[in-house]
């Protein structure tokens, strides 16, 4: 199979997690004998640097043609401590979110063996925890008008705004997948309180009687924030709007034990967009200490969703998970053994998949 794929590094440590998840794309696409091609754009502080927009016309062009994006991360502290800058890296995945129309964000979290004691909650609660987080990403407030600020800088104001297509798109898709899984929605709302919300309990109700094969259930987000704290093995597929989702996903992530190790992916109109959830973390960039392997696994995701490849993907987490045993991990995971460079955890996975 012909692969081709956008990549987009980005700002912090986006260019040294991309350069080791390229490593092991190569690796498996030798394997599986499938023909990848590549090319690189920028996006984000470096975009803003380099031409003055954070995701430029020529970096969406080559997203349209490409069958998938593989992005880093984006955010600068240059811009995070400039309260007053016109332009910020943040406004360039906003622009290639609404551009691609990458209208739902899949975040799947699953615990790692090798890590449950890292997590902050007891071992009992986060044993087996296998759930996905699927998020609207481009309606809702971080989309609505009008926004802004009064003149005297003492009021600021912004919209909610769904529409019955938005919602309806993402409600479905989060059915097909509860379909391949345990057979499980949870509508996430506030629906006592907001219009917006209303609306979306309305149209769940009405579409979830078109999979009678799946259990729907509804929860106020402040009650779900509880749950996936309490008994997070009760989610199977999650789905939520724009704003709770940006929220809750975070939290559902620390239950692995660690922030570098989930992937995502951004379903999109037009193509579709794999990362990890991290960020830039611009303390580390170019220190060679940051954890890949959120990146590379979303390289699987990449496999298993833009291509349908399932053992490719399948290899990837086995080498993944291989390394964890093993024990070749990044200091945010060490506990006290040894340390291995960004680097070394990279190549260790690529020799790997090489030699299976």
């Amino acid at each position: 199979m012909k692969l081709n794929i956008a990549v987009l590094p980005g700002d912090g440590i986006g260019p040294e997690i991309m350069k080791q998840a390229l490593n092991v794309t190569q690796t498996v696409s030798d394997k599986f004998h499938h023909e990848l091609s590549y090319q690189e754009a920028v996006v984000g502080a470096v975009a803003i640097d380099e031409t003055g927009d954070p995701y430029p016309a020529a970096t969406h062009a080559l997203c349209l043609k490409s069958d998938a994006v593989l992005f880093g991360a984006i955010g600068s502290p240059k811009y995070d401590n400039d309260p007053n800058a016109k332009v910020r890296p943040e406004q360039g995945l906003l622009k290639m979110r609404k551009s691609l129309g990458l209208f739902a964000n899949i975040r799947p979290v699953n615990t790692f063996p090798s890590l449950i004691h890292q997590s902050p909650l007891r071992a009992e609660l986060v044993e087996g925890v296998d759930l996905m987080c699927i998020r609207e990403l481009t309606g809702g407030m971080y989309f609505g008008r009008p926004q802004g600020r009064s003149e005297d800088g003492n009021t600021a104001y912004d919209t909610c705004i769904y529409t019955r297509e938005e919602i309806e798109r993402i409600l479905h898709l989060a059915y097909k997948f509860a379909r391949q899984r345990r057979k499980k929605v949870t509508v996430v709302d506030k629906a006592n309180v907001i219009a917006t919300s209303r609306l979306w309990r309305q149209i769940a109700q009405e579409i979830a009687p078109q999979y009678p094969d799946v259990e729907t259930d509804y929860l106020f987000v402040d009650n779900a924030a509880m749950r996936l704290i309490q008994w997070p093995r009760s989610f199977d597929v999650l789905v939520t709007e724009n704003l709770f989702g940006d929220i809750l996903t975070d939290e559902a992530s620390v239950i692995t034990g660690s922030l570098g190790m989930l992937p995502s992916a951004s379903i999109g109109l037009h193509t579709s967009l794999f990362e990890p959830i991290h960020g830039s973390y611009p303390q580390a960039a170019g220190k060679d200490i940051a954890n890949p392997l959120a990146m590379i696994l979303s390289v699987a995701l990449m496999f298993e969703y833009a291509f349908e490849l399932k053992d490719e993907g399948a290899l990837i987490r086995e080498a993944v998970n291989a390394s964890m045993e093993a024990g070749i991990v990044t200091e945010d995971i060490a506990e006290g053994g040894k340390a291995y460079k960004l680097s070394e955890v990279g190549a260790w996975i690529v020799e790997y998949i090489r030699n299976k």
